[in-house]
């Protein structure tokens, strides 16, 4: 803490260094003329052109200077002459700092080592940076800052940048499929009277004007469904959800999610249309329906395999819970080592055995189907498998990718769902939903 307050009254003196040479060192305007990637692209000798970026890195070298910029597209190697820019211009650049905004004007050339530069011929101070760059060395490591303060996190590890761009160029993709093939986006209310869609615990806020007290939404379902009803019949929503639960790098109290309804189709045609989704998108941005993953290759290439919940149980653990009763899953459970309380029914145990024994192991694309009554209050009864429902989830790389089912219309069907659920909720169940009369 020392050396960064030293490093700070440091960069405190550089700016009143450059106010006391009439210089303003928060320029109300500079205007590049492209970014740095554009400039590597056009390159031409010669060439003027003007960028503008943080400063990353600064070499002296006498009479001359060599720095580094970057924008949000590249890095630009910049070379200063003393006798180009002038002994006082000079003494101002040598007074910059690691971070500081600059914008820059000059010529394009290529060093003897064949490295593209822009040849300074004046700059300006777009801003100062009164604390030092993160990490200076060794980049942001930190796991905690690196998520709680992610503009450091960009700062100091360029490739972190471009899971953004890449997460953005995904979500375009997603948007442009589905509105070639007929789907609506719309939007539905952040603040909900009566949370559901979901099994989970929702945040509570309080609205001054009506005197009462709202959800924040845990999934965008239930309304998208009335779109439904109101008779259109392909609607989706990519929009922020909120769970008040745990945190970890796999769950987030709030996070994005789309979710996509459509009517007369069941979970058959979701799974095709899931796979051609992801696969149409894995070729647009990586060329090819494969992807390294850490030390796993992952085929996204259609068809997927599909396996049912239960036999999913049955080949990791030994146990076929096919017809078994709830005392019958919770002993098999603590056989296994599973903690089991007396809130928990058939469909949580089934639940946190899967969680257990499954899902980590399924790297390649798969279809898990054929989910327990009690998980599923949303769902259509399945048409052949008594106490279950058309339901699948899609897992890849040990990770949930999206859930989705065959939907319930059968509106004394989903009422009494809905009060089976109030009395888990009674039991001591804190994810069982609330029942919702308009629905």
């Amino acid at each position: 803490m020392e050396e960064e307050n030293s490093l700070i009254e440091q960069r405190r003196a550089n700016l009143a260094a450059l106010r006391e040479k009439g210089i303003e060192p928060f320029a109300n305007k500079f205007t590049p003329d492209e970014t740095c990637a554009g400039a590597r692209e056009k390159y031409e000798e010669g060439r003027e052109v003007a960028l503008a970026g943080r400063m990353m890195a600064f070499r002296t070298m006498g009479k001359s200077v060599f720095l580094d910029i970057r924008d949000g597209s590249d890095r630009m190697q910049v070379y200063a002459q003393k006798n180009a820019l002038g002994d006082e211009a000079f003494e101002v650049l040598k007074k910059l700092d690691l971070g500081d905004f600059i914008g820059v004007k000059g010529t394009m050339f290529t060093t003897r080592t064949e490295e593209i530069t822009l040849k300074m011929a004046e700059f300006t101070v777009v801003g100062k940076a009164l604390r030092p760059l993160p990490a200076k060395w060794h980049g942001l490591s930190n796991i905690e800052t690196r998520y709680r303060q992610r503009y450091l996190d960009l700062i100091a590890n360029d490739d972190v940048k471009q899971v953004f761009y890449k997460r953005s160029a995904i979500i375009r993709e997603i948007r442009d499929f589905m509105h070639e093939r007929g789907f609506i986006e719309v939007e539905t209310p952040t603040m909900q009277a009566i949370p559901g869609g979901a099994a989970a615990q929702p945040f509570v806020t309080r609205h001054n004007a009506l005197g009462c007290e709202f959800y924040l939404r845990i999934a965008l379902e239930l309304y998208l469904k009335r779109l439904l009803v109101g008779g259109m019949d392909r609607v989706f929503e990519i929009g922020r959800n909120y769970r008040n639960e745990g945190i970890s790098p796999r769950h987030n109290p709030e996070f994005t999610m789309m979710e996509l309804y459509v009517a007369y189709k069941d979970y058959d045609w979701m799974m095709g249309f899931v796979e051609e989704i992801v696969e149409a998108v894995a070729i647009e941005l990586h060329g090819s329906t494969e992807l390294q993953v850490g030390e796993n290759t992952i085929s996204f290439k259609r068809p997927w395999k599909r396996i049912p919940l239960l036999e999913a149980i049955e080949e990791k653990t030994g146990h076929d819970l096919s017809g078994k009763s709830r005392d019958e899953m919770a002993a098999i459970a603590a056989k296994l080592n599973i903690e089991v309380d007396d809130s928990m029914g058939c469909g949580k145990i089934i639940d946190e055995l899967f969680g257990e024994f499954v899902e980590a192991s399924l790297i390649q694309p798969t279809f898990i189907t054929d989910y327990p009554v009690e998980l599923s209050p949303l769902a259509k009864r399945h048409r052949s498998k008594e106490g279950l429902v058309e339901r699948f989830e899609a897992i890849c790389n040990g990770k949930e990718l999206c859930n989705a089912f065959s939907e319930l219309n059968d509106p004394d069907d989903q009422r009494a769902r809905f009060e089976e659920q109030v009395v888990l909720g009674l039991g001591g169940d804190e994810e069982a939903m609330q029942l919702d009369e308009d629905y």
